[in-house]
Protein backbone atom coordinates (compact mmCIF):
# COMPACT_ATOMS: atom_id res chain seq x y z
CA UNK A 1 0.00 0.00 0.00
CA UNK A 2 1.47 3.76 -0.92
CA UNK A 3 1.03 6.01 1.75
CA UNK A 4 1.33 10.11 -0.25
CA UNK A 5 3.30 12.47 2.09
CA UNK A 6 3.04 16.46 1.03
CA UNK A 7 5.17 18.69 1.85
CA UNK A 8 4.93 22.84 1.84
CA UNK A 9 7.46 25.17 -0.28
CA UNK A 10 7.31 27.11 -3.66
CA UNK A 11 6.35 23.97 -4.90
CA UNK A 12 3.73 21.19 -3.28
CA UNK A 13 5.72 17.91 -3.21
CA UNK A 14 3.83 14.10 -3.38
CA UNK A 15 5.76 11.60 -1.79
CA UNK A 16 4.26 8.02 -1.77
CA UNK A 17 5.89 5.64 0.40
CA UNK A 18 5.60 2.34 -0.07
CA UNK A 19 5.15 0.22 2.73
CA UNK A 20 7.54 -2.70 4.32
CA UNK A 21 8.67 -4.47 1.51
CA UNK A 22 7.27 -2.21 -1.21
CA UNK A 23 9.49 0.16 -3.47
CA UNK A 24 8.96 3.73 -2.76
CA UNK A 25 7.78 5.78 -5.48
CA UNK A 26 8.66 9.81 -5.52
CA UNK A 27 6.88 12.13 -7.91
CA UNK A 28 6.06 15.62 -7.61
CA UNK A 29 3.34 17.74 -9.06
CA UNK A 30 3.82 21.40 -10.12
CA UNK A 31 2.74 24.15 -8.06
CA UNK A 32 2.20 26.17 -11.32
CA UNK A 33 0.41 25.64 -14.45
CA UNK A 34 3.12 24.60 -17.30
CA UNK A 35 5.75 23.64 -14.87
CA UNK A 36 6.83 20.58 -15.32
CA UNK A 37 7.68 18.16 -12.70
CA UNK A 38 11.03 16.48 -11.89
CA UNK A 39 9.86 13.30 -11.19
CA UNK A 40 6.17 13.02 -12.90
CA UNK A 41 3.64 10.76 -11.43
CA UNK A 42 2.26 7.73 -13.55
CA UNK A 43 -1.04 8.15 -14.34
CA UNK A 44 -3.38 5.79 -12.15
CA UNK A 45 -7.03 4.25 -12.56
CA UNK A 46 -9.66 6.59 -13.60
CA UNK A 47 -11.38 6.86 -9.96
CA UNK A 48 -15.15 7.41 -11.96
CA UNK A 49 -14.64 4.77 -14.84
CA UNK A 50 -16.48 1.22 -13.38
CA UNK A 51 -14.59 -1.76 -12.86
CA UNK A 52 -15.88 -5.06 -14.94
CA UNK A 53 -16.73 -7.24 -11.78
CA UNK A 54 -18.71 -3.95 -10.74
CA UNK A 55 -20.54 -3.13 -14.39
CA UNK A 56 -21.12 -7.59 -14.09
CA UNK A 57 -22.51 -7.28 -10.46
CA UNK A 58 -24.80 -4.05 -11.71
CA UNK A 59 -26.35 -5.92 -14.71
CA UNK A 60 -26.59 -9.26 -12.70
CA UNK A 61 -28.72 -7.52 -10.04
CA UNK A 62 -30.66 -4.97 -12.93
CA UNK A 63 -31.60 -8.56 -14.76
CA UNK A 64 -32.49 -10.53 -11.77
CA UNK A 65 -35.12 -7.80 -10.80
CA UNK A 66 -36.29 -7.00 -14.11
CA UNK A 67 -37.01 -11.27 -13.97
CA UNK A 68 -38.74 -10.97 -10.76
CA UNK A 69 -40.59 -8.00 -12.11
CA UNK A 70 -41.87 -9.67 -15.26
CA UNK A 71 -42.85 -13.12 -13.71
CA UNK A 72 -43.25 -12.39 -9.95
CA UNK A 73 -43.93 -9.06 -8.81
CA UNK A 74 -45.71 -7.10 -12.14
CA UNK A 75 -48.27 -10.90 -12.22
CA UNK A 76 -48.75 -10.32 -8.73
CA UNK A 77 -49.28 -6.42 -8.66
CA UNK A 78 -51.77 -6.30 -12.06
CA UNK A 79 -53.85 -9.08 -10.23
CA UNK A 80 -54.08 -7.07 -7.45
CA UNK A 81 -54.88 -4.30 -9.58
CA UNK A 82 -57.33 -5.95 -11.53
CA UNK A 83 -58.90 -7.03 -8.35
CA UNK A 84 -59.34 -3.64 -6.65
CA UNK A 85 -60.78 -2.63 -9.92
CA UNK A 86 -63.47 -5.39 -9.84
CA UNK A 87 -63.95 -4.59 -5.99
CA UNK A 88 -64.81 -1.16 -7.11
CA UNK A 89 -66.92 -1.51 -10.25
CA UNK A 90 -68.11 -4.19 -8.54
CA UNK A 91 -69.76 -1.63 -5.55
CA UNK A 92 -70.77 1.19 -8.20
CA UNK A 93 -72.88 -1.59 -9.84
CA UNK A 94 -74.32 -1.94 -6.56
CA UNK A 95 -74.68 1.37 -5.65
CA UNK A 96 -76.21 1.94 -9.15
CA UNK A 97 -78.60 -1.10 -8.56
CA UNK A 98 -79.79 0.19 -4.79
CA UNK A 99 -80.04 3.64 -6.30
CA UNK A 100 -82.45 2.14 -9.13
CA UNK A 101 -84.09 0.36 -6.74
CA UNK A 102 -84.96 2.75 -4.58
CA UNK A 103 -86.35 5.19 -7.62
CA UNK A 104 -88.39 2.30 -8.03
CA UNK A 105 -89.89 1.65 -4.31
CA UNK A 106 -90.46 5.75 -4.54
CA UNK A 107 -92.42 5.64 -7.49
CA UNK A 108 -94.36 2.70 -6.89
CA UNK A 109 -94.95 4.64 -3.25
CA UNK A 110 -96.33 7.44 -5.32
CA UNK A 111 -98.62 5.69 -7.55
CA UNK A 112 -99.96 4.00 -4.10
CA UNK A 113 -100.39 7.32 -2.10
CA UNK A 114 -102.21 8.85 -5.65
CA UNK A 115 -104.79 5.83 -5.82
CA UNK A 116 -105.28 6.10 -1.86
CA UNK A 117 -106.13 9.85 -2.77
CA UNK A 118 -108.33 9.21 -5.55
CA UNK A 119 -109.84 6.48 -3.32
CA UNK A 120 -110.01 8.84 -0.33
CA UNK A 121 -111.31 11.44 -2.57
CA UNK A 122 -113.93 9.27 -4.20
CA UNK A 123 -114.85 8.33 -0.69
CA UNK A 124 -115.73 11.73 0.47
CA UNK A 125 -117.56 12.56 -2.49
CA UNK A 126 -119.90 9.53 -1.96
CA UNK A 127 -120.26 10.27 1.70
CA UNK A 128 -120.81 14.17 0.87
CA UNK A 129 -123.84 12.47 -2.02
CA UNK A 130 -125.29 10.72 0.50
CA UNK A 131 -125.67 12.93 3.38
CA UNK A 132 -126.61 15.39 0.50
CA UNK A 133 -129.34 12.63 -0.40
CA UNK A 134 -130.22 11.93 3.40
CA UNK A 135 -130.49 15.67 3.90
CA UNK A 136 -133.02 16.24 1.07
CA UNK A 137 -135.41 13.33 2.06
CA UNK A 138 -135.41 14.81 5.76
CA UNK A 139 -135.96 18.06 4.65
CA UNK A 140 -138.79 16.72 2.41
CA UNK A 141 -140.40 14.64 5.31
CA UNK A 142 -140.25 17.78 7.51
CA UNK A 143 -141.45 19.88 4.93
CA UNK A 144 -144.36 17.57 4.14
CA UNK A 145 -145.13 16.93 8.37
CA UNK A 146 -145.30 20.71 8.45
CA UNK A 147 -147.52 20.61 5.55
CA UNK A 148 -149.78 18.15 6.67
CA UNK A 149 -150.29 19.51 10.25
CA UNK A 150 -150.86 23.06 8.80
CA UNK A 151 -153.32 21.56 6.61
CA UNK A 152 -154.82 20.10 9.89
CA UNK A 153 -154.53 23.20 12.06
CA UNK A 154 -156.57 25.27 9.21
CA UNK A 155 -159.31 22.53 8.81
CA UNK A 156 -159.38 22.23 12.70
CA UNK A 157 -159.66 26.32 13.01
CA UNK A 158 -162.13 26.28 10.21
CA UNK A 159 -164.53 23.75 11.61
CA UNK A 160 -164.29 25.58 14.50
CA UNK A 161 -165.05 28.96 13.57
CA UNK A 162 -167.76 27.53 11.36
CA UNK A 163 -169.15 26.16 14.67
CA UNK A 164 -168.74 29.17 16.58
CA UNK A 165 -169.91 31.05 13.58
CA UNK A 166 -173.17 28.88 13.94
CA UNK A 167 -173.49 29.26 17.47
CA UNK A 168 -173.05 33.36 17.16
CA UNK A 169 -175.45 33.06 14.36
CA UNK A 170 -178.45 31.18 16.73
CA UNK A 171 -177.40 33.67 19.63
CA UNK A 172 -177.78 36.77 17.38
CA UNK A 173 -180.99 35.42 15.80
CA UNK A 174 -182.69 34.89 19.06
CA UNK A 175 -181.41 38.22 20.34
CA UNK A 176 -182.61 39.66 16.84
CA UNK A 177 -186.04 37.70 17.39
CA UNK A 178 -186.69 38.80 20.87
CA UNK A 179 -185.84 42.61 20.10
CA UNK A 180 -188.56 42.45 17.42
CA UNK A 181 -190.78 40.65 19.34
CA UNK A 182 -190.63 43.47 22.39
CA UNK A 183 -190.71 46.45 19.51
CA UNK A 184 -193.81 44.72 17.29
CA UNK A 185 -195.35 42.60 20.20
CA UNK A 186 -195.90 39.90 17.96
CA UNK A 187 -192.82 37.00 17.37
CA UNK A 188 -191.17 37.19 13.85
CA UNK A 189 -190.86 34.65 11.02
CA UNK A 190 -187.80 32.28 12.86
CA UNK A 191 -186.64 31.59 9.28
CA UNK A 192 -186.62 34.73 8.16
CA UNK A 193 -184.98 36.31 10.86
CA UNK A 194 -182.04 33.37 10.30
CA UNK A 195 -181.48 34.20 6.59
CA UNK A 196 -181.29 38.12 7.83
CA UNK A 197 -178.76 37.53 10.63
CA UNK A 198 -176.74 34.95 7.91
CA UNK A 199 -176.73 37.25 4.98
CA UNK A 200 -175.51 39.84 7.42
CA UNK A 201 -172.52 37.93 8.86
CA UNK A 202 -171.24 36.27 5.80
CA UNK A 203 -171.47 40.40 4.37
CA UNK A 204 -169.05 41.33 7.47
CA UNK A 205 -167.05 37.89 6.62
CA UNK A 206 -166.45 39.25 3.33
CA UNK A 207 -165.69 42.45 3.88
Amino acid sequence: MLTAVVTRGTQIEVLFVAAEGEQSIDCEFPLEAGVESAEPCETGPSPIAPELKEIAWGSGAFIVLALLMRFFLYPRLKKGMDARYALIRGGHEQADASRASAKAEVAEYESALATVRAEANERVEAARQTLEAERAARLAEVNASIAAKREAATAATQAAREAVSGDIADAVADVTSRTIELSVGRVPDAAAVRSAVDEAMSVGVSS
